[in-house]
């Protein structure tokens, strides 16, 4: 789905030829016509099941006062669209995005909305390295970053597909690699087994994103560089 801006006046709504006009509550957008397709790959489902049970669990587990508190979060937390306006999400979005990763990774969602007005800051100094020999990963970050030594905060990391390495830009497909926690030893330098095979001089992509043990969730840090044999 491509979010668009028209015109100062004009407005779209409906179909025409292969594509559908709407619009909600982030702006107007366009995406293909087509029959819905029921994905079923095993990272998919888990996906869409984090989805839906995270959405279940909001109306069945939290308390009304638990869910007036995620929309006053987020109606205190602007979000920015892919043109840069500021929008801002439903309490519902904000719950789902804060605990999806961690439901994933079979960790208990944060059921008790921030009470700190603002997304978790993502970690500036991530990088990493990886070996063709290995097939591992080496992630670093920064080693003092305020989310090290909370009981319930989380560093998740996502490898991208191996691509040529003149290709300089990425937008998935990701997997998830590791999510290392907050509490224990200390979290880097983090040595993680490969999603894809790769080899030397191939350029890979990772990502990170923190959940804090309040249930604030960064945006993502990417970084990328060349494997080495």
């Amino acid at each position: 789905m491509a979010l668009i801006r028209f015109p100062e006046g004009q407005q779209r709504s409906g179909s025409s030829g292969g594509s559908v006009f709407s619009h909600n509550r982030y702006g107007a957008y366009i995406r293909a016509r087509s029959i819905p397709v029921n994905p079923s790959t095993d990272r998919q489902v888990n996906v869409r099941n984090a989805v839906k049970n995270l959405t279940i669990r909001w109306v069945t587990v939290l308390t009304q006062l638990q869910r007036d508190a995620w929309e006053l979060y987020a109606l205190l937390v602007p979000w920015s669209n892919k043109f840069g306006d500021v929008v801002h999400l439903t309490g519902l979005n904000h719950y789902v995005r804060s605990n999806g990763p961690r439901v994933r990774n079979g960790i208990a969602a944060v059921d008790a909305a921030p009470t700190i007005f603002d997304l978790a800051a993502a970690d500036t100094m991530l990088s990493a390295t990886a070996s063709e020999a290995t097939q591992q990963l080496t992630v670093d970050g920064d080693p003092a970053a305020s989310w090290i030594g909370e009981a319930d905060a989380w560093y998740f990391v996502q490898m991208g597909a191996p691509q040529n390495p003149g290709i300089k830009f990425f937008n998935g497909p990701w997997r998830q690699i590791a999510a290392i926690p907050g509490a224990g030893p200390p979290p880097f330098p983090a040595v993680i087994d490969t999603a894809w095979p790769f080899a030397e001089d191939q350029r890979i992509w990772v990502q990170s994103r923190i959940a804090r043990d309040d249930g604030r969730l960064s945006t993502f840090a990417q970084y990328n560089f060349l494997a080495i044999a």
